[in-house]
């Protein structure tokens, strides 16, 4: 496979405006800053600091990647926003990727992550050997949640990864990338010019209701 252009990846999904850019197999800047709010205003500044520190500019991209989630949801939507704005107006493929499938790129064996969905809850999926998604992602209370098939003794990696290999009698290893790192990679891999714009992966109900539409008002 050739390897393609530089791919820009970015992600708003949790605490971080997160950004790295992809040259053929090589990662030329990687930026993770952590901060609880502000990700709207900050995610567009901090992609053309990524881009200027390289030396190129937005028509030499070839590809996006964005964090799809699951995460926060005002997050997931800042950035997954910016990705489809981006891939309209370079005219380049934008790759959704998970956050739990970022985590768990380069695992050597079967795999179980996890994301803390707070009140007591986790988001987790496991992976096989080969990094191939087992089942899809599922949220579900930390102490009594079945976990993903993986075979005995997987890897844990993620939030919850040691409370995992307790129950799993697993072990507990970091990531082999950083989260921006391994969404680059992850979008070079599957990016192809007839890819569906990339969905949010939310696995939580909204918090706030929609709104109920208006009574109807009775004429005479």
């Amino acid at each position: 496979m050739t390897p393609l252009g530089p791919v820009l990846a970015f992600d708003t999904a949790a605490a971080h405006c997160a950004a790295a850019l992809l040259w053929d197999t090589e990662i030329r800047v990687s930026r993770i800053e952590p901060m609880a709010r502000g990700q709207a205003e900050r995610l567009m500044p901090l992609l053309e600091e990524v881009l200027a520190e390289t030396g190129i500019g937005w028509a030499d991209l070839t590809a996006l990647g964005v964090g799809i989630g699951p995460g926060n949801f005002t997050g997931i939507r800042i950035s997954v926003a910016a990705a489809r704005g981006l891939g309209l107006g370079l005219a380049v493929p934008v790759v959704g990727v998970s956050t739990l499938e970022a985590l768990a790129l380069g695992a050597e064996g079967p795999a179980l992550v996890s994301l803390d969905a707070r009140r007591g809850n986790a988001y987790l999926q496991g992976f096989g050997a080969d990094g191939t998604a087992l089942a899809p992602p599922v949220m579900a209370p930390v102490e009594t949640a079945a976990l993903p098939g993986t075979g005995p003794a997987p890897l844990c990696l993620g939030d919850l990864a040691p409370e995992l290999a307790t129950r799993s009698g697993g072990t507990v290893v970091p990531p082999r990338h950083p989260l921006p790192e391994a969404i680059a990679r992850i979008a070079a891999r599957r990016a192809r010019p007839d890819l569906p714009p990339p969905a949010p992966l939310y696995l939580r109900p909204a918090d706030a209701a929609p709104a109920k539409p208006a009574p109807a008002l009775l004429t005479p």
